[in-house]
């Protein structure tokens, strides 16, 4: 039993405790830079979760062989490989995902949630909790930039997913698909978790102080 919760526990944690944009503020320059729309963010979210489990998966089973004084360019040699696979997926299936993602994409490469992931977690674990581990932080990572485009793309286009989301006579906030907008749903998102975050804190506090009595 502990076995099976100590699994779901590594599977959620990227989702919700440890998402790598809301709680561990990783990923902040794709994540403001490609968020002007929904698509966008949904794509940049799945092209990361790719390589970001493709990546983990690999740097689990090769640990062992992987002498430390060159794990990390070891590490970057896995990830970029992954994110050639993407690049190449993109161009010739989404050519107007990719150019609207421009250097972003090879930009995976250096990103610190999956350098980050691959050092901390792929390299200790064994490859079904790291792939895991790489599905929840991918699943939090896209849900988190599919979110802030939403917002940015309603409110600055009066869209989702290209279609119109409020009657004609909407008047969009153009300024909230520039980077200004980008900053401001980004501070307010981040206040708004970090309020749940502590709502949740004090109702287990309060929980075992009721339970020492």
């Amino acid at each position: 039993m502990e076995e099976k919760q100590s699994i779901f526990k590594v599977f959620v944690n990227g989702i919700f405790r440890e998402n790598p944009v809301f709680v561990l503020v990783l990923g902040m320059c794709p994540t403001l830079a490609v968020t002007t729309s929904a698509i966008n963010g949904l794509g940049m979210g799945l092209a990361a979760s790719f390589v970001l489990i493709c990546s983990n998966l690999i740097v689990s089973l090769v640990r062992r062989f992987i002498p430390d004084k060159v794990r990390i360019p070891a590490f970057i040699v896995v990830i970029a490989t992954f994110v050639t696979i993407v690049q190449f997926v993109m161009k010739g299936f989404f050519p107007s995902l990719d150019k609207a993602l421009g250097i972003f994409i090879p930009l995976i490469v250096v990103n610190c949630i999956i350098l980050g992931r691959a050092e901390a977690f792929a390299s200790k674990n064994d490859p079904f909790r790291a792939v895991l581990d790489g599905l929840g932080m991918g699943i939090g990572f896209t849900l988190s930039l599919v979110l802030i485009g939403s917002i940015r793309e309603i409110l600055g286009a009066n869209k989702l997913f290209g279609y119109l989301f409020f009657p004609q006579e909407f008047p969009p906030l153009v300024f909230m698909i520039l980077p200004p907008g980008g900053f401001l749903t980004m501070g307010l998102l981040l206040m708004f978790f970090n309020w749940i975050s502590h709502r949740r804190a004090i109702t287990e506090a309060k929980k075992q102080i009721a339970a020492k009595e």
